[in-house]
């Protein structure tokens, strides 16, 4: 069952420290949305940006509501640029995608039989998570670890990332990127 569209506007934001060679922008996401939203972590959407359709994950704000990154390329179908107050419809997905794996994590499941079976039976949600909690670390020894515990985990039968925040709400952990003057 597809569920209604959501309608804002928002400002298109430019962030102070950007990642990667190619511009993007981010918004924040209306408060009153994020409460639809099946849940606080990542979760997906199907959207439109003027006119022109996208899917993205939302990531967390750590205030319980979500932001989202656009990337040039779709700044420039919508003829928006940083500054512009954008009109956005989108709508949380029917069924989460199944999340990309990360190289380091899909090689680390591939040299452990154990630790793949539990990772592929699984749920997609649980996997978004498990993935999140690696890729949120902010060292990169601290990712390593991770992924090691990750496959320990599994390997022992842990189905879920246990005490990981997915919202950053309690443990603080996450926040949108902190937008240029």
């Amino acid at each position: 069952m597809a569920r209604s569209m959501s309608r804002f506007e928002a400002s298109l934001l430019r962030p102070a420290k950007p990642d990667g060679d190619a511009p993007w922008a981010f918004v924040i996401l209306p408060r009153e949305f994020s409460d639809t939203l099946p849940r606080r972590g990542r979760t997906s959407i199907d959207g439109t940006l003027g006119g022109h359709a996208f899917r993205a994950t939302l990531e967390p704000d750590g205030q319980l509501g979500h932001w989202l990154r656009i990337d040039a390329a779709l700044m420039a179908a919508a003829g928006v640029d940083f500054g512009d107050v954008a009109a956005f419809e989108v709508r949380p997905v029917d069924e989460e995608p199944e999340p990309e794996v990360p190289d380091d994590l899909r090689a680390a499941l591939d040299a452990s039989s154990e630790a793949r079976a539990v990772w592929n039976d699984t749920t997609t949600l649980a996997r978004v998570d498990w993935i999140h909690w690696i890729v949120s670390a902010k060292q990169a020894a601290t990712r390593r670890k991770r992924v090691d515990e990750a496959c320990d985990k599994l390997r022992s039968g842990q189905r879920r990332v246990c005490c990981f925040d997915p919202s950053g709400h309690y443990s603080k952990a996450f926040k949108p990127p902190r937008a240029a003057d």
